[in-house]
């Protein structure tokens, strides 16, 4: 384990332990060490969102931070949001109202909004609009994303997002 450093953080509600190189980002600690490939890479700048994940409850560009940075926190992907067959009400809301194209980015604008719905379980179309505007979409011209939002925020979607 030469040159290697303990990590011990939690990740969708499971400890984890790791011994990694410091200067490992969280996005490549995720992705290859995690197997959690749920969150993408494009940009590798922070610019476009799509690495975005919750720490602890905050979104975060995973691609800009460093994984030694999340020792002791709670990090939550989008592989931690529903279970298999079981959707978090967000991302039914996402299906049911074509927010979902290409996918691509959809895992961290998912987390973006969670973050979102966090701090504000009532946001406003113009609030959604400001907690998804470090999330780059080419697909769908965000009115659908802003629909599914809504739906889940105003109880017209499945269920009601949760925390």
């Amino acid at each position: 384990m030469k040159n290697k450093v303990p990590l011990s953080f939690t990740v969708n509600g499971e400890e984890v332990d790791l011994y990694i190189s410091p200067n490992r980002t969280l996005l490549e600690v995720l992705r290859e060490e995690l197997e959690l490939t749920g969150t993408k890479e494009s940009c590798g700048e922070g610019v476009c969102g799509s690495c975005t994940v919750l720490c602890d409850g905050v979104p975060v560009r995973s691609c800009l931070t460093l994984a030694l940075e999340m020792e002791g926190r709670e990090i939550t992907t989008v592989e931690g949001l529903g279970a298999h067959g079981h959707p978090d009400p967000l991302q039914q809301s996402f299906i049911d109202h074509g927010a979902v194209q290409c996918g691509f980015c959809t895992p961290g604008m998912l987390m973006s909004v969670k973050g979102l719905l966090k701090r504000n379980p009532a946001p406003t179309e113009e609030d959604i609009r400001r907690g998804i505007s470090g999330n780059i979409c080419r697909c769908t011209g965000y009115a659908k994303i802003v629909e599914a939002v809504l739906a889940v925020t105003m109880g017209s979607g499945r269920n009601s997002t949760g925390g």
